[in-house]
């Protein structure tokens, strides 16, 4: 495989990051080094950056098979998954698989392996109960917001793909809530754990409340847009006719912005949250 990158400062350079947090360098440091290891940050901290970088590291260059398994709970933390690690040009082939899109699409992608496998637990086992790949060659497992998993009802498709793993020695749970209890099947012994879950410094989410003196509070949103200025953020609505009210007024103050809502196509989904990570529109 060509142009294959691995060392982390070329890495960040292609991601423009000049330094990371310290969770990133401390659970890269304890991933590196431990078989089991457990990273404990709040969401948005950067828990994705901290498990690609050392398992890149560690993938051979010469392999044609799938050497790493992400596990995530959602199609779009998988989306979002894959466009990190592809940004951050390793040369390495990222490829996610998860519900909502043609199974074909899945079996073209999956064809030629990837290094990293990214999906759902239902759409990998599909996978894997077909037959689709090998998994001769998966040395490290990713359990990526595993308590989200375990809500969401995961915890049988995820004992049937642990499974078919036989010669893992490298597993990464990642969580944003303390207390979980891991299941026997995930075999995670004695492992490293990394808790940035109770050091206030690390979030950078304040909580404020503004009173709106107008009942229908558009004046007031476009009044808190103007003094926030240009920045990413989400508006959050509590049904979808709000979406479509608030986006209509965005639009005559020619706010620049996107829709995300289950009413929406798939298709229109991962775009919308494309171009947010991107930093093109702000979601709400």
């Amino acid at each position: 495989m060509a142009n294959i990158i691995k060392e982390q400062q070329d890495i960040l350079k292609k991601l423009k990051i000049s330094t990371l947090n310290p969770m990133q360098e401390e659970a890269i440091s304890v991933i590196e080094k431990a078989s089991n290891s457990i990273i404990l940050s709040p969401t948005g901290t950067g828990k994705t950056l901290a498990f690609l970088l050392p398992i890149i590291k560690a993938l051979d260059p010469n392999s044609t098979e799938i050497q790493v398994l992400v596990l995530v709970p959602t199609r779009e933390l998988a989306i979002q998954i894959e466009q990190v690690a592809r940004n951050m040009g390793t040369g390495f082939k990222v490829n996610a698989v998860y519900g909502g899109r043609p199974m074909s699409k899945d079996k073209i992608e999956i064809k030629h392996n990837p290094a990293i496998l990214i999906g759902t637990p239902g759409r990998i086992l599909d996978h894997i109960d077909s037959d689709r790949f090998s998994k001769s060659s998966i040395k490290t497992l990713i359990l990526d917001e595993f308590d989200k998993s375990l809500e969401i009802g995961f915890e049988e498709e995820m004992s049937a793909i642990l499974s078919e793993l036989p010669n893992l020695d490298k597993r990464v749970l990642t969580s944003a809530t303390q207390g979980i209890t891991i299941p026997k099947f995930v075999q995670l012994e004695d492992p490293e754990i990394v808790n940035y879950l109770d050091k206030k410094k690390n979030t950078q989410l304040a909580l404020k409340k503004i009173i709106s003196s107008d009942k229908d509070k558009l004046g007031s949103l476009l009044d808190l847009l103007s003094h926030i200025g240009i920045q990413p953020g989400i508006i959050f609505c509590n049904l979808k006719d709000s979406i479509s009210i608030v986006s209509a007024f965005l639009d005559k103050n020619n706010i620049n912005h996107g829709c995300f809502s289950g009413g929406m196509e798939q298709k229109d989904r991962e775009r919308a949250l494309i171009k947010f990570r991107n930093g093109t529109i702000i979601i709400r």
